[in-house]
């Protein structure tokens, strides 16, 4: 097993396979800055970003991007120490009051488009405050202004400075990248390059779609000339012709004709088909689903396709949130408290529980013989808890004299009145009677092996099913509460002529 461990870990730790130097077959040398690997962007856009600027002005594209940032920013955001200790949580504090300075959901909404185009850019202003190092603003920049060397610094372009880029200082500028399947494409791969091309379609079938109804509005107007006619009449017809569309009447010679040639009312030309697919592409490019932007068929579907655009958002703010905790909070933290533990910043995603779902469910499992635990108690209920001590037992031992017997109005050292005593002792009676029935039926369930078997059998035990027990304890119930209800008008008739 040591044979397998590098002898030279020097050379392990160093990187090998980069993209410095050329030697990244796929890209050769590119000179001292890298172009983004997109097919799209290079092929279509000449490596400009301003294509995909093209597609996000699209109505659906819009729409469906708004939503699913919109669904990120509506969740609460909240910052939670790396430790227990003083100073951990102290820096949470400094890293919260930042956050709020700053302006922290519109900061947020803008980094992610970084999902859309692929990679944000956000600078960071800095300030003293209270002897420590804040934010005064943080910006989000235009990703247009810059690009990545080979090493995957961070490169502006400038008008003095176009070739190279200007270098940019460490700790200065937040950048997180996404959508690309390895690490050697920095500018990753967002979502408008596959929105690309179901908006061209779009688009170009709009453009077809208007030239077809006004094929069925305004049919096309035909001038037949001689075949001896002079170029210059040939020009007046065409001007006529064409001034069919605009003007309502025209002068033409005798010796020409116009015909109108109308489109075909038979024709099939779906395009609302066309329109209605690619806006459908779009949606599930960017939602993941289709209904939480156009009609749906029932409530269980749109349920299943509001829990897929909620694991989208999700992943948008856990991407994002982690580029920030290992940039920009790190950063801060390592310059004002390098001795605490990294605080994290994450957006309350998840739905909270139903606490009085969850409540209910607690008493039914402990009224099951199962107490849950302190922490489990913190942890879905929140706040502080502390375990108390379990309620004392009612004391039912009699009392030694009248003198020291409770007063009336103790109602819960009371013995239980004649009514229910007897309706405990009748149950206990007939008890044995109905459990000698159970058994019987119990015998016949076990031994049929169909529903009717089940019941010719219990009709051919009616007969034999034994009354007697049961009609004794009836009887003994009903005699007690007889004797009982005479006992208590007999003791309500003697304390009122005693008084």
């Amino acid at each position: 097993m040591n044979d397998l461990i590098p002898k030279r870990t020097n050379a392990y730790a160093q990187e090998i396979a980069s993209t410095r130097d050329g030697i990244d077959i796929t890209r050769g040398y590119t000179g001292p800055l890298l172009h983004a690997s997109d097919k799209v962007l290079q092929g279509r856009g000449g490596g400009d970003m301003q294509i995909y600027e093209q597609v996000r002005s699209h109505p659906q594209v819009e729409t469906c991007l708004s939503q699913r940032q919109l669904a990120v920013i509506k969740c609460e955001w909240t910052v939670e120490p790396g430790g227990s200790r003083a100073i951990d949580k102290k820096a949470a504090d400094h890293v919260t009051l930042q956050l709020k300075r700053i302006g922290f959901d519109e900061r947020f909404r803008k980094m992610l488009f970084g999902v859309f185009y692929g990679f944000a850019v956000a600078e960071i202003m800095y300030d003293v405050q209270d002897n420590l190092l804040g934010w005064s603003a943080i910006k989000v920049r235009d990703r247009r202004r810059f690009r990545f060397s080979p090493e995957g610094e961070l490169r502006m372009l400038t008008m003095a400075n176009m070739w190279a880029g200007q270098t940019l200082p460490p700790g200065k500028f937040w950048t997180f990248a996404t959508g690309a399947d390895h690490d050697d494409e920095p500018y990753g791969l967002g979502l408008a390059h596959w929105c690309y091309w179901p908006v061209l379609f779009q688009r170009n079938g709009m453009k077809f779609w208007l030239t077809f109804l006004e094929k069925f509005g305004m049919p096309t107007g035909i001038g037949k000339y001689e075949t001896n006619a002079a170029p210059e009449d040939q020009a007046k017809l065409l001007q006529a012709v064409q001034a069919i569309q605009s003007d309502s009447g025209i002068i033409v010679p005798k010796s020409m004709d116009i015909d109108l040639l109308a489109g075909g009312r038979s024709g099939t030309a779906d395009y609302k088909t066309l329109h209605d697919t690619m806006d459908e592409t779009i949606a599930k490019i960017i939602l993941g689903q289709t209904m939480t932007s156009q009609d749906g068929s029932s409530q269980a579907q749109a349920k299943v396709h509001m829990d897929v655009r909620q694991d989208l958002v999700k992943a948008d703010s856990d991407l994002v949130c982690e580029s920030l905790n290992l940039g920009p909070i790190a950063w801060l933290t390592r310059y004002n408290f390098p001795d605490a533990e990294m605080p994290r910043v994450f957006r309350q995603v998840e739905e909270p529980d139903d606490l009085d779902a969850l409540a209910e469910r607690a008493t039914k499992i402990h009224a099951m013989g199962f107490k849950p635990t302190l922490k489990y108690v913190q942890d879905n209920f929140g706040g502080e808890w502390t375990e108390g001590a379990p309620p004392t037992p009612p004391d039912t031992t009699p009392p030694a004299n009248a003198a020291d017997a409770p007063a009336s109005f103790a109602v819960a050292n009371e013995q239980p009145d004649a009514p229910q005593q007897m309706a405990e002792l009748a149950n206990t009676a007939i008890a044995p009677a109905v459990d000698a029935w159970v058994e019987q039926i119990r015998l016949i369930v076990e031994k049929a092996d169909s529903l009717e078997a089940i019941r010719d059998g219990i009709d051919a035990m009616a007969p034999d099913m034994s009354f007697d027990q049961y009609a004794t304890a009836m009887q003994q119930a009903l005699t007690a509460a007889t004797l009982a209800g005479r006992y208590d008008i007999m003791q309500e008739v003697g304390g009122a002529s005693g008084g």
